[in-house]
């Protein structure tokens, strides 16, 4: 565990200011993950879960609107590859994203129908979850994994290891510097520092995901 003396001060200051202004805003987003779960649709945790997969190396917005724009046309659980590939405005490497789609849907039928929950009630912890997720998703490594979990109240004790997370845990001084590839040994030992991190300044993991993702959009999005 490293020093909090060796820590950027500085810009921790800035970060401890951002997370007291923006604190009830955060609870709240998680909140809205956590109903998500308990009184959302399977289409609802299906569109979560599509979003995840859409979104490397893309920007989040983008995804979200194709996602609006598959459900509204009643495409994402139903559609063909030709009508979903149509749908993704601005997604990169979406010829291989909309197969990605098409697939993880068998993953997830049980009867000739979408079953999420059903499915992730099956662990016992989130941790255990995402390892499935990740050997059993096309598509999805830990970073989307992570992120569906968080986006459907699962992922308190997980992190969402962006670009934008790394580059400030580099600015902060947790860690040394950016991994050109995160392999996934690499990722959960990135995922332990910053949870020690997040113990030692009074920032719970999955808050401070958001605040990092807060300081270089200025947006609580997804």
């Amino acid at each position: 565990m490293k020093d909090t003396n060796s820590y950027n001060e500085e810009l921790l200051r800035d970060i401890s200011k951002i997370y007291s202004s923006i604190k009830k805003e955060i609870e709240d987003r998680l909140n809205e993950f956590t109903i998500v779960w308990e009184k959302g649709t399977e289409e609802s945790l299906f569109s979560e879960l599509a979003f995840c997969l859409l979104t490397p190396q893309s920007k989040a917005k983008m995804c979200w609107e194709s996602i609006c724009t598959l459900i509204e046309k009643n495409y994402l659980i139903d559609g063909s590859e030709e009508e979903i590939l149509d749908c993704l405005y601005g997604v990169r490497f979406k010829y291989k994203k909309s197969k990605y789609l098409i697939e993880v849907r068998e993953v997830f039928n049980v009867s000739g129908k979408i079953s999420i929950r059903r499915e992730i009630d099956r662990f016992n912890s989130p941790l255990e979850a995402r390892e499935w997720l990740v050997k059993n998703v096309k598509g999805m490594g830990y970073k989307e994994a992570s992120h569906f979990l968080r986006n459907i109240g699962k992922g308190q004790d997980l992190a969402i290891l962006d670009r934008h997370i790394l580059k400030n845990l580099k600015l902060l001084n947790v860690i040394e510097k950016i991994p050109d590839s995160i392999p996934p040994k690499k990722y959960l030992e990135l995922e332990q520092t910053m949870r020690e991190f997040s113990k030692e300044i009074g920032i719970p993991l999955d808050h401070l995901d958001i605040v990092l993702w807060y300081k270089e959009t200025k947006e609580i999005f997804k």
